[in-house]
């Protein structure tokens, strides 16, 4: 014998939920989640600049050189220091007190300038050399460094994400809709009466 059901068809709405915290906001509704740093933030600026700054620090590494920013502006700190301390030295120490007493010659510290000079140039070689040798361990750091603070950013997003959708989750609404599947008895009846007067040449409803 024929027979109907109902189904029961449940759907749950997620309320819409803005949750933030100093760095990140996130947006919650029955599409999903978004998440966005705010803008002008520590986190934001280290997202977009591990982001712009990848390639080249990348290249850094598997290629070091004396002309990367941060080995130029060691290797300049380096020399002006250098000639600024040593030229000070010579001149305090040995030309002006020797010069004072008529004990040396202009050409005496012509070669005094030229000595200095020399051993200067040897130490600033020595030193880009040094400097180069350990460009690529000091590269490796600088990444590590900064992809280390690009993922708390990210850790950052995820909890707020999380705890967005949470709330969301909690303030959640359900619908019930219910639909009558099958056939009742009568109605199977009906249609068996319909295709018995069909096939007897008597359409139900002739005359």
């Amino acid at each position: 014998m024929g027979s109907k059901s109902n189904k029961t068809n449940t759907s749950t709405t997620y309320g819409n939920t803005t949750t933030t915290n100093p760095y990140v906001t996130s947006k919650t509704n029955n599409s999903g989640t978004t998440s966005a740093f705010k803008p002008g933030t520590a986190f934001e600026t280290i997202y977009n600049t591990v982001n712009a700054q990848m390639g080249s620090l990348l290249n850094e590494y598997l290629n070091p050189t004396l002309n990367s920013t941060t080995n130029q502006a060691k290797l300049n700190a380096f020399t002006n220091t250098l000639n600024t301390q040593t030229k000070k030295n010579l001149e305090n120490n040995i030309i002006n007190p020797l010069s004072n007493r008529n004990m040396i010659r202009s050409s005496q510290a012509t070669d005094l300038y030229n000595n200095l000079a020399y051993n200067n140039n040897n130490a600033i070689s020595n030193y880009a050399n040094e400097l180069l040798a350990n460009s690529q361990e000091n590269t490796a750091n600088m990444l590590n460094n900064l992809l280390s603070y690009y993922l708390n950013g990210y850790n950052v997003i995820s909890n707020n994400q999380a705890q967005s959708l949470s709330t969301s989750q909690g303030n959640a609404s359900t619908s019930q809709t219910s639909k009558s599947t099958g056939i009742s008895t009568a109605e199977m009846l009906d249609l068996a009466i319909k295709a018995a007067m069909v096939g007897s040449g008597n359409p139900a409803g002739a005359a």
